[in-house]
């Protein structure tokens, strides 16, 4: 068996999350089918990360195992040839290990989320991004945006349907910067809790609108409790930006 690392790039808007379904579209399903239409193989596709509905990603790492004697190369071309018309491209292709993982061997998780603040409807960002009409306070915005930087029991922050272990994580970035229009929201850490980054997106965007105190997101914190929770943000502005891992 060889072990091929892909990178991802698709539109989350069709599918129900990346993880395989019982009956809804996923981008998994859609990526094992074409590789057994490529191959003839049942494969298994497994990722860095595990996005939800909605969610989108620029760069997301997965692998399969393939029996099949294949140029990574051809491989590359012949899944994008099967993936259509589905919104999944496979960005890049390559042989590794087969002690690589990716999930297990990734040492660090980068997302992105996109606020576009402006009164007009959106037409080429719909479901691209999180449309806020009224303005935002991006300055107090970044200012409690660093309350949740490090070590920090992210409970408050946590779905009530999260599997992770411990609720403590280590943020190792949050940063908040305007760009005309468009507000992007950054954050980086070795992994995230299930909807951790859309609720800590929906706290900052409380504090933009000044229906929140800046201390309000550090007080959210320490309450370590989902009802001191102000608000998710939706999904259609997150994406999963890259995957780190040991050596790149």
């Amino acid at each position: 068996m060889t072990r091929f690392a892909l990178t991802l790039e698709f539109d989350g808007s069709p599918f129900m999350g990346l993880q395989r379904q019982t009956h809804d579209p996923t981008v998994q399903q859609a990526v094992e089918h074409a590789a057994r239409a490529v191959t003839g193989e049942t494969v298994t596709m497994h990722a860095a990360g595990r996005t939800d509905s909605g969610v989108h990603a620029l760069a997301m790492r997965a692998h399969i195992d393939l029996a099949k004697d294949i140029a990574p190369f051809r491989l590359m071309g012949a899944l994008n040839a099967h993936l259509r018309p589905a919104p999944v491209a496979v960005l890049a292709c390559e042989v590794v290990a087969n002690d690589w993982h990716a999930r297990f061997s990734c040492t660090g998780r980068e997302y992105l989320y996109r606020i576009i603040n402006r009164r007009a409807p959106l037409t080429l960002e719909r479901q691209r991004a999180w449309q806020v009409s009224q303005p935002l306070d991006t300055d107090a915005m970044r200012r409690a945006a660093q309350a949740l930087v490090g070590l920090h029991d992210f409970t408050t922050f946590r779905s009530a349907h999260c599997q992770s272990a411990s609720p403590v994580k280590t943020l190792d970035q949050l940063t908040v910067e305007r760009v005309g229009d468009e507000v992007q929201i950054r954050t980086a850490a070795r992994s995230f809790l299930h909807h951790q980054v859309r609720s800590m997106v929906g706290c900052l965007a409380l504090v933009g609108l000044g229906r929140w105190r800046e201390e309000q997101v550090g007080e959210a914190l320490a309450a370590r409790d989902r009802q001191a929770l102000g608000l998710n943000a939706p999904s259609e502005g997150l994406y999963f930006v890259r995957a780190l891992y040991p050596g790149e």
